[in-house]
């Protein structure tokens, strides 16, 4: 019995995204077609985005509830710059660099402040991360006054909109990104001592792992990987609204962190787990809504997936 928890602990992930495969071959309509192939690419493109960040974080034992709010506040700042209401550049490409290079920088920074809170302060991550989940989207209201940033510049939308043989363009830079966590976390010295952190953060600071500029680096990442989540989503709504945009997205990001099998104690993380859990979490709301199941029942039926990891998690 033993072995059949090891083993499904281990490979049930791949057992569930491949159950799902199956299901929507069999029953969804049009699952089998290119135009289904591009939808679910692009919808599960700022789960992994995000995901990657907040692999990142709870290796080291920590959470970050903010995620939704810096999307927002990165797609606002850029929307806003596109639109020379923040910044008056009347140059084309000028613009657009300003447009992707400043939001990055900024919700950077907001990532680095979660980790000097908690640094700082000695408090819990969910509680220093709460901070800017409440007023992080504020922020972004106030700087558009409560009002959706519509624009049309297809220079800056291709980041989005473009494609590269069959599939979306976004496609590319989410997969160069997570090559990117992958080797970082499996293949450098800096990767085994975020995992060194969040195994024992004690011991970690005996063996002289400068533990505070870890957990600044990562919650800088997490930052980082909001803003570019930011960016594509504006990118393809031609739009930023900040009240919705990332709305909940923290909850599907940290559900496909643990159903990857990443340990919610720290000290273990598998980036691919994080990538298969977000495709996992995209197919199931896929599959019900697909199937005329309301929404709400996706929301519970997310719940359930996070309890059953957990619950495996616990049991191996």
């Amino acid at each position: 019995m033993s072995n059949y928890k090891i083993l499904f602990g281990k490979y049930g992930g791949l057992f569930a995204l491949t159950i799902l495969i199956v299901f929507n071959l069999f029953y969804t309509p049009y699952f089998a077609t290119l135009q289904a192939l591009s939808i679910n690419l692009t919808q599960v493109a700022p789960i992994i985005l995000v995901g990657l960040g907040m692999t990142f974080v709870i290796a080291t034992k920590g959470i970050d509830l903010s995620v939704g709010a810096l999307m927002s506040i990165a797609g606002t700042l850029s929307a806003m710059i596109l639109l020379k209401s923040l910044l008056p550049v009347d140059h084309l490409y000028l613009r657009i660099i300003l447009a992707i290079v400043v939001p990055i920088l900024i919700t950077t920074c907001f990532g680095c402040f979660n980790g000097w809170l908690i640094n700082k302060f000695s408090i819990q991550p969910i509680i220093a991360t709460l901070v800017l989940f409440i007023a992080g989207r504020g922020i972004a209201q106030v700087l558009t006054d409560g009002d959706v940033q519509f624009f049309e510049v297809p220079e800056f939308q291709k980041i989005a909109l473009s494609r590269i043989l069959i599939f979306p363009f976004q496609i590319y830079y989410v997969a160069i990104l997570a090559f990117v966590s992958y080797f970082v976390l499996n293949r450098t010295v800096l990767g085994k001592q975020i995992l060194a952190v969040g195994g024992n953060e004690k011991a970690s600071n005996l063996t002289g792992i400068p533990t505070k500029r870890i957990r600044l680096f990562v919650y800088g990442f997490s930052g980082f990987c909001c803003s570019i989540a930011g960016l594509n989503s504006i990118a393809m709504n031609s739009a930023a609204d900040a009240m919705w945009m990332g709305y909940l997205i923290e909850l599907d990001a940290i559900a496909a962190v643990v159903i990857g099998g990443t340990l919610l104690s720290g000290g273990k993380a598998t980036i691919i787990g994080t990538i298969l859990g977000a495709f996992i979490i995209q197919l199931v709301g896929y599959t019900l809504i697909g199937n005329g199941v309301p929404d709400a029942v996706v929301l519970i039926s997310k719940g359930f997936l996070i309890i059953i990891s957990v619950w495996l998690q616990k049991n191996n």
